[in-house]
């Protein structure tokens, strides 16, 4: 098969960069980070003799700014592209209901949802040029049960689904839109954001019983790429936390 040209966003640490190890076998890759120069170094050193070629770019993605100087540094590299994986966000904080405050919500929003719309449209040329062409936008378990304490990570993540959903409507036939919407994964986004008490309920209420691992994410994202007949979905990766 003839190698494919991948761009993923946030691939400095976690799920990205399990995913960029997961595509690397003789393809192109592109490797979004904004602030972890090191790791992002260091997994482009671990990905170089298995790719094609393997690139890293820093940008600040929470910016019109950031997401202009991406896409030209993608664009300037690239005739085409064939996937683009938006894992970029996070959780800035956890803000009951009562405290929500402007600032927190425009952050947050622009993390998590206004950075992968942003780029996906300037992308979308790119990928019509490209060899059946997908996005796959990474959600969170937390649109589905509305995430008390991070209502608006939630609703971020939650508006970014609804995007998929639009952006598989309109861009079909020629590019499908799906996304992964993990559940409680072992990463440090835990790390800073839930107490160990709170993991340990998350857990237990987990049918599974354990947290998933960003191997578990890589592998629902890779299915997405490599399933030519699914748009429009959101996959749900959570160890049974939330069933539909």
């Amino acid at each position: 098969m003839s190698a494919k040209t991948i761009v993923i966003t946030g691939a400095g640490m976690g799920i990205g960069a399990e995913t960029a190890r997961h595509l690397a076998p003789g393809n192109r890759l592109l490797l979004h980070y904004h602030s972890s120069t090191e790791t992002a170094l260091a997994l482009q050193a671990e990905l170089k003799s298995q790719c094609a070629s393997v690139d890293v770019v820093a940008a600040d993605l929470t910016t019109d700014e950031g997401c202009l100087s991406l896409f030209r540094t993608i664009s300037t590299q690239f005739d085409a592209l064939d996937v683009l994986v938006n894992n970029a966000g996070g959780m800035i904080e956890r803000q009951s209901v009562e405290d929500l405050n402007w600032r927190h919500l425009a952050d947050t929003f622009a993390l998590n949802t206004f950075s992968a719309m942003r780029l996906t449209g300037l992308c979308t040329g790119l990928l019509r040029s490209g060899t059946n062409p997908c996005v796959v936008n990474v959600t969170s378990i937390a649109m589905r049960h509305g995430a008390p304490t991070a209502t608006a990570y939630g609703a971020s993540k939650s508006a970014l689904d609804a995007f998929t959903r639009g952006a598989a409507n309109e861009l079909a036939p020629d590019i499908r839109v799906n996304a992964v919407a993990p559940g409680i994964i072992d990463t440090r986004f835990h790390e800073r954001v839930t107490s160990p008490e709170k993991m340990r309920q998350f857990i237990g209420s987990t049918p599974l019983k354990r947290a998933g691992t960003v191997a578990d994410v890589a592998r629902t994202i890779t299915f997405l790429i490599d399933n030519e007949f699914l748009t429009g979905e959101t996959v749900d990766c959570n160890g049974g936390l939330s069933m539909r």
